[in-house]
């Protein structure tokens, strides 16, 4: 049996060197010229595990244990530094090589990196390497001034601000122009080059030392500076002993991870520049898997692992599309995972009765926008009628706080109208990140108990008003259309047995920022129904991916987010109680599954019996996985593969129930496939009733006339948690807001909690 010997490495230097100060760069120019010099280190070799490479078998037949997982852990490990050999920017098993035809500029002085991610995986055909396009964000290399320019989106190095220069450059890697030697910055100078001085040992054999400023000895020593000398200079020295170097000589150095939070721009950019159709993936891909020539590697030949130099072939099947049903009792058969509904009118309708609408300073003409709503609304079979009264926004308050903007609008609102309106129709100024949408919606949600819909009126035509108001319908109670297979009640094991369906998702902050997650669950609700949803929410502990709000007793209530979700069923479904529950769970890696059965499940479990003690419903646990990295070309076709299409052989694990969906139309880049993972199954699902009922329920999405790509479910648990998080900003938060709030988990710090929906809107589709 062959064995690999795993061994953790440390080194240290042997033979230090005296630090002088008869320069600037004091100790830190002395190590840049002994990096000409012989060195001496002492390396220790510290035994870690043996693994044994028969472990892999295991791996390849499905027998998961520590070894199988390990041995495959000690092949990434090959990879990883096979790419370090070549020089790359390792993120865990990506690899990005300093070649500028990968960049693309994001702004802001930050960049897009492409590069590809390789890692093995134990598939149903044996030992798989799974390649895949990967993209990484890093700071804009060369001069230190473009990228502080670039980044604070000025004109000019007099208007730098160089507190925020001080945070955007720490622990940033630079190479100076004179010296050739590569530095780490840990912050700036107190005073400009022309004032901060140093002690200049004499050269007269004396110690007697002068005090100087660092332009004058560099001016002296023959290097111009010619835009230095009125700004700081660049410390990349010890806290204790400083480094300074005139800025216009340091140049940040390439394939720099930037780790902070990117703008909306900067994302937007991103995807639209990372986006490659599928021929162009699979040349990317081809030359990647050739420039990295791991068959050369003598680790992997050592282990008797070679690759192949062509993709797998599999086979796949695609699913029909299923038949939907529209109002007059009229059916759409979706084609190319798209349907049409010209001529058409929404299954179940609204009436839109008592209803305003409210600018916050939009542009637009606003009697034009009412009519055309109006005449939509009517061919889709909505009864709209004339709105009590449109409010503008004073101009004296456009520039004051949100909150002031949000409080004045509802002061109008509340002295013209004779009641409580139940609808209203925000107009705003900016399509995102605008700063009123937050507390609007938590004022008209929260405090008020008020349905709102926003928009920005940029460009609005028919199609878009089509949109808006299918988003409303569905938000006041409506349902714009239903499968054949619901309405007739076909669905195995659904249709027949009162179900449940959960959508469940945690949303984290964006890298850089320091906020709760939150967690959201979606349930299914009017059964026979499966298109019907309601959201709970609560926040959890940052970065805290298992959701710990499922199930919460405080002595005999219970404030979980299931309990809602199940008692809502029963009142909603003719007082019956669900005897099977189906869970969707998004967001988690292959190494949490066993923690989404021992842990939420069971408060699931435990929330069901703390209502009915001997009440025993059967469950089914789906996990889909948005971030993998497998795709499926078509043979052939420069194309997309066909909506519909599920893959569930060869690239699958060897022994778990998986399978791979692409259920929507990829319009634009490669469809990205959704990997479901069945962890526990009760109720009985065949292989063949699991992907229809998949299929179907992405479907079941009441804002678009197009499947999507993922379950339904799934997505209205994240578009609840966004919408929530938007209430307030965190920071001010009250820790008493409410009960609907958060949890926090034993010995760590309370967790700022969210306001409770209104009791009007509380089972409403308000996300939609």
């Amino acid at each position: 049996m062959r064995m690999i010997d795993l061994l953790m490495g440390k080194w240290t230097a042997a033979n230090g060197s005296p630090e002088g100060n008869d320069s600037p760069g004091g100790g830190d120019r002395k190590r840049a010229r002994r990096s000409y010099q012989t060195k001496t280190f002492k390396v220790e070799l510290t035994f870690a595990a043996k693994i044994p490479m028969s472990a892999i078998g295991q791996a390849i037949r499905g027998e998961e244990s520590e070894n199988s997982l390990e041995a495959l852990r000690v092949l990434d490990i090959i990879l990883r530094q096979h790419s370090a050999k070549q020089g790359c920017l390792i993120v865990r098993q990506s690899f990005f090589h300093n070649n500028p035809s990968n960049f693309v500029d994001l702004g802001g002085g930050v960049m897009g990196c492409r590069g590809f991610h390789s890692s093995f995986r134990g598939t149903q055909s044996g030992l798989s390497l799974n390649i895949d396009v990967s993209t990484t964000m890093i700071v804009k290399p060369g001069p230190i001034f473009d990228f502080l320019l670039a980044n604070q989106k000025v004109d000019h190095p007099s208007r730098i601000d160089w507190q925020k220069a001080k945070r955007a450059l720490r622990n940033l890697r630079i190479k100076t122009i004179h010296s050739n030697g590569e530095f780490k910055i840990v912050g700036l100078s107190e005073q400009n080059c022309k004032e901060q001085t140093f002690p200049l040992k004499q050269r007269d054999g004396s110690n007697d030392t002068v005090e100087i400023t660092f332009y004058d000895y560099y001016m002296k020593k023959g290097i111009e500076l010619r835009y230095s000398g009125d700004f700081p200079c660049i410390n990349a020295g010890k806290p204790k002993r400083p480094t300074y170097f005139p800025i216009e000589l340091c140049s940040l150095v390439p394939l720099q991870r930037y780790t902070k939070a990117l703008s909306t721009l900067q994302r937007s950019s991103l995807v639209e520049k990372s986006r490659q159709k599928p021929d162009e993936r699979m040349r990317v891909l081809n030359d990647a898997l050739q420039h990295s020539n791991y068959d050369s590697n003598p680790m992997l030949r050592a282990c008797g692992i070679s690759v192949a130099p062509k993709f797998t072939q599999i086979e796949g099947r695609i699913l029909q599309a299923p038949k939907l049903k529209a109002g007059n009792g009229e059916d759409i058969f979706p084609r190319n995972g798209k349907w049409n509904f010209t001529n058409k009118k929404l299954i179940q309708t609204c009436s839109v009765d008592k209803w305003a609408v409210v600018n916050f300073s939009a542009r637009c003409d606003i009697q034009n926008l009412i009519r055309d709503l109006m005449r939509n609304a009517s061919a889709k079979g909505i009864q709209m009628d004339e709105p009590f009264e449109v409010f503008e926004e004073s101009p004296s308050m456009r520039r004051a706080p949100v909150s002031r903007r949000v409080d004045d609008m509802f002061e109008q609102i509340k002295s013209k109208l004779p009641g409580a309106p139940r609808f209203l129709l925000c107009l705003l100024p900016e399509r995102k990140n605008c700063e009123v949408y937050g507390p609007w919606k938590r004022k008209c949600l929260a405090e008020f108990g008020i349905v709102t819909q926003c928009l920005a009126p940029t460009r609005v035509n028919d199609p878009y008003l089509l949109n808006l108001l299918m988003k409303i319908n569905a938000k006041l109670g409506g349902m714009n259309l239903l499968l054949q297979i619901e309405a007739s009640r076909a669905i195995p094991h659904v249709s027949n047995v009162p179900t449940i369906i959960l959508g469940m998702d945690v949303s984290h902050g964006h890298p850089g920022q320091d906020r709760p997650s939150i967690a959201a669950v979606v349930s299914s609700r009017q059964w026979p129904h499966i298109s019907k949803y309601r959201a709970s929410v609560h926040t959890q502990s940052a970065r805290q991916e298992m959701m710990a709000s499922l199930f919460k007793p405080r002595g005999t209530e219970d404030d979980g987010l299931i309990r809602e979700s199940l008692i809502d069923f029963y009142t909603s479904s003719g007082k019956r109680k669900p005897d099977h529950v189906i869970i969707f769970r998004d967001g988690v890696s292959e190494s949490q599954f066993t923690q989404v059965i021992n842990i939420e499940l069971d408060q699931i479990i435990e929330a069901c019996k703390f209502l009915e003690e001997k009440w025993s419903p059967k469950f089914t646990v789906i996990v889909a996985q948005k971030n993998h990295h497998t795709k499926f070309f078509q043979t052939g076709s420069p194309e997309n593969v066909p909506p519909g299409t599920v893959v569930d052989n060869k690239v699958c694990h060897p022994r778990n129930f998986d399978f791979y969906m692409c259920a929507h139309a990829g319009m634009i880049g490669t469809t990205r496939p959704i990997h479901y993972h069945v962890l526990h199954d009760e109720i009985g699902f065949s292989a063949d009733d699991m992907q229809e009922f998949v299929h179907s329920l992405s479907y079941v999405y009441q804002r678009s006339t197009t499947a999507i790509s993922v379950v339904a479910p799934i997505c209205y648990a994240h578009l609840a948690a966004a919408q929530i998080g938007t209430f307030l900003k965190f920071e001010e938060m009250s820790d008493a807001s409410s009960s609907q709030g958060g949890h926090t988990s034993v010995g760590s710090a309370p967790v700022l909690e969210l306001p409770r929906l209104h009791e009007k809107v509380r089972s409403s589709m308000f996300f939609c």
